[in-house]
């Protein structure tokens, strides 16, 4: 629960795209496009229905010929080239009507109970230019350039669970397709990359007339939709710790029963063999030009080549092979190489992890409330457990406390401020987790430890957060991000990178300490030539023959 390893992890079995797509197909959904209103300024709206065994969910797109002045990644941004609703249901003209005078406009704009997300995206101009007049023409759009890119367009935020009036996440929390973590924003993202396709195919023949063609099946599934994802992400995993709990404990348990299989099977060795092969070419498409992630790659690929090396001398044949590869990797690999082995091993195995993928909700509010009849005696020993790190630290130090979570007046978003440089700290957010549960254990340590926890905090509400959090962490072990928060070198792409792997991205690159930018679904069959054959291994790109 380090930051440095949290910041390390990769996609797996358990990500949320994979889940999506491998229900999508297994439960035989259907997709269909009845609206498709789009002129050859490339301006109008679009429906994508998603039809499964029980209801439909609707993608409703609107196109918009954005200035180039007017295009940015920021969150302050207020016009975009796309924006877009996932709709439960399918959406009347009325509905559509209502939307198109709220959607465009984002924040600025209502949406009702009947909308699931709220999104937006930007073009990636150069190679969206380059595509469209390469259609038009008649010719295939340059790999070398899908390839370095990865995207046509790339999100700049997926709103829901209420967000500006969209639904509650309680309305869809015990519907089979969306009762995971985020399905239904990943359904979003699904159906948006569909579109996007379609999109850039429209503006190709209305520049081309007859002589554009369209995009070759094998060159289209390399696009994945990008997204710039910057703080507002972070402090999702501090807010919701019996969630990061579920994610965590999940993985952690596919590990465990993957580590303990006795013996390997020949088909078992091969699929493992076979992902790794595919891994090594997707990381040598893994580009980026901060140094951070410049040196976790460089590190990678050393630990890739150590990975084949130790393939070539073991043929995983034998008792407790899965175990035997993870006991070597930690002797020998970085964190980002280990990390990646552990996503690697689940592979083969989908009869002991993908159940697993149902345990990932939170579905246990009791958990919140804080027990007043608890004893501190044992109120302290949660805090030793889940902070005795934390209890070390000199808290009246600087850089321990260097930095301040705040809630920017502007846009509502997360920031992170200079504590001694910045007038913020009147503004604090309770994101510090370990300070606070370093004063927290200070105050009680001249209580008499049969106390219970509600006399302290009708003395001490100030530590009601603190002790709510301990008493979460005797049930849910995995739920505090052991680290601090607000120290000097706090990295919070760490918390943005942990977030968007069990998302299931890919090809992280940060733009800062502060942003980065991912590709989802690159290499995904489009709606509608998913099946159960390529619902799930598109996450590899395919080996060359």
């Amino acid at each position: 629960m380090r930051l440095s390893r949290l910041g390390s992890l990769h996609q797996c079995r358990l990500s949320f795209m994979r889940v999506l797509t491998r229900r999508l197909a297994r439960d035989n959904w259907r997709f269909s496009t009845p609206v498709f209103e789009i002129d050859e300024a490339g301006v109008g709206r679009a429906v994508y229905v998603a039809q499964g065994p029980e209801r439909a969910y609707s993608l409703v797109a609107f196109a918009h010929d954005l200035p180039p002045e007017k295009r940015s990644d920021r969150v302050i941004a207020d016009a975009w080239d796309a924006t877009f609703t996932l709709f439960d249901g399918i959406p009347s003209e009325a509905d559509l009507d209502r939307l198109s005078r709220n959607v465009p406009l984002q924040e600025a704009g209502r949406v009702s109970e009947t909308e699931l997300s709220l999104s937006r995206a930007n073009r990636s101009v150069r190679l969206w230019t380059h595509v469209v007049e390469a259609l038009a023409d008649g010719r295939q759009p340059d790999l070398e350039q899908i390839q370095k890119v990865g995207y046509l367009m790339r999100t700049t935020a997926v709103y829901g669970s209420g967000k500006f009036g969209a639904a509650d996440r309680e309305n869809i929390a015990n519907r089979p397709e969306t009762e995971g973590p985020f399905q239904a924003e990943m359904l979003s993202v699904f159906l948006t990359r569909a579109f996007v396709r379609d999109l850039v195919e429209h503006m190709a023949r209305a520049k081309g007339g007859s002589k554009a063609v369209r995009m070759a099946p094998d060159i289209a599934r390399r696009l994945g939709i990008g997204n710039s994802t910057g703080l507002g992400m972070a402090p999702f995993l501090i807010n919701h710790p019996v969630l990061l709990n579920n994610w965590i404990m999940a993985r952690e348990e596919a590990i465990a029963r993957v580590r303990a299989v006795e013996t390997a099977t020949q088909e078992e060795i091969s699929v493992f063999r076979s992902v790794f092969d595919r891994s090594q070419l997707s990381i040598g498409q893994w580009h980026s030009e901060h140094p951070i992630q410049e040196r976790k790659l460089s590190a990678l690929k050393s630990d890739l080549g150590a990975i084949a090396g130790f393939l070539r001398h073991d043929e995983l044949t034998g008792r407790r092979p899965w175990n035997r590869l993870v006991e070597w990797s930690e002797t020998v690999l970085s964190e980002e190489g280990q990390e990646l082995l552990l996503s690697l091993i689940l592979e083969p195995y989908p009869d002991l992890v993908d159940g697993l993928s149902g345990c990932m909700a939170d579905s246990s509010p009791h958990l919140y409330e804080i027990d007043g009849a608890m004893p501190l005696a044992d109120v302290r020993q949660a805090i030793r457990d889940g902070f005795g790190w934390a209890l070390d630290l000199d808290w009246g130090a600087r850089e321990a406390c260097a930095r301040v979570w705040y809630v920017s007046e502007e846009k509502l978003e997360p920031r992170l401020g200079e504590r001694f440089d910045e007038p913020v700290a009147e503004y604090e957010q309770p994101l510090a987790p370990a300070r606070d549960a370093a004063a927290a254990y200070s105050a009680m340590a001249d209580w008499d430890t049969a106390t219970t926890t509600a006399e302290f905090l009708l003395r001490h509400p100030e530590h009601r957060h603190t002790i709510r959090r301990a008493q979460i962490s005797r049930k849910a072990p995995y739920s505090e991000i052991r680290d601090n928060t607000i120290g000097a070198s706090v990295l919070p792409i760490d918390m943005l990178r942990a977030k968007l792997s069990f998302f299931g991205a890919t090809h992280f690159d940060p733009r800062s300490d502060r942003w980065v930018r991912i590709c989802m679904y690159s290499g995904a069959p489009y709606p509608e030539n998913l099946s159960p054959e390529n619902a799930d291994f598109w996450v590899y790109p395919e080996v060359p023959v």
